[in-house]
């Protein structure tokens, strides 16, 4: 049974699965998500019960967490999730997701909301909280090429869709360690495939430095 790839090309967290599947070349089967559609996102739910993407349908079991989408592919693809390097993997992986992708995420959120209607507190803290993690990244990248180990990783994965996104709106400023570890994310094949799948939507982002 081919495993099949339930997301949406525009969202950081399903590139975050794509890039795993592109690295690997596992073969999958892509079925767009469309949460405006009742119906469709009714079906989705049954899948993923929290609505959130992505979510795998692999020889009848169902992943609907990015990083268990991740670990459950590296069972066939150790090369994601090294044994020799998986506590640093995993904090990693833990690292970008939570203290990059989260307050990333939320910043969107904000700009998404109608005008009249602002959280300058909440802005505030979560601009504070990615300056904070852009500055724990600079010093863990300096000298380094991936995230963890000496290969392309599950945090790599988890890194190029939070950086790319965050930078848009917090720039990464005079951080030139991980400056140059966008870039090579942004240069590597499997998320060059997914910024290229993505521009057909890309003009949803709302993007521009926040104020």
């Amino acid at each position: 049974m081919t495993l099949v790839f339930h997301g949406h090309p525009l969202s950081s967290y399903c590139w975050k699965g794509l890039i795993a599947l592109y690295e690997t070349a596992e073969p999958f089967e892509f079925r767009m998500v469309n949460p405006g559609d009742p119906a469709e996102h009714a079906r989705f739910k049954a899948l993923s019960p929290l609505g959130k993407m992505p979510a795998i349908e692999d020889d009848g079991h169902v992943y609907f967490e990015s990083t268990s989408v991740i670990e459950h592919l590296a069972r066939r693809h150790p090369s994601l999730l090294p044994a020799e390097h998986a506590a640093e993997v995993r904090h990693w992986d833990r690292m970008f997701d939570l203290y990059c992708h989260s307050p990333m995420q939320r910043l969107v959120a904000y700009k998404l909301r109608p005008e009249g209607n602002p959280d300058r507190l909440g802005v505030a803290q979560a601009k504070a909280e990615l300056a904070a993690f852009y500055d724990v990244g600079e010093r863990h990248m300096a000298g380094r090429t991936w995230a963890a180990g000496e290969g392309f990783t599950m945090p790599d994965c988890a890194a190029a869709p939070a950086l790319h996104y965050a930078h848009k709106i917090v720039p990464l400023g005079d951080r030139p360690a991980l400056t140059a570890y966008l870039a090579r994310l942004e240069a590597r094949p499997s998320f060059a495939r997914v910024l290229e799948e993505a521009k057909p939507w890309a003009h949803f982002f709302p993007g521009g430095p926040e104020d």
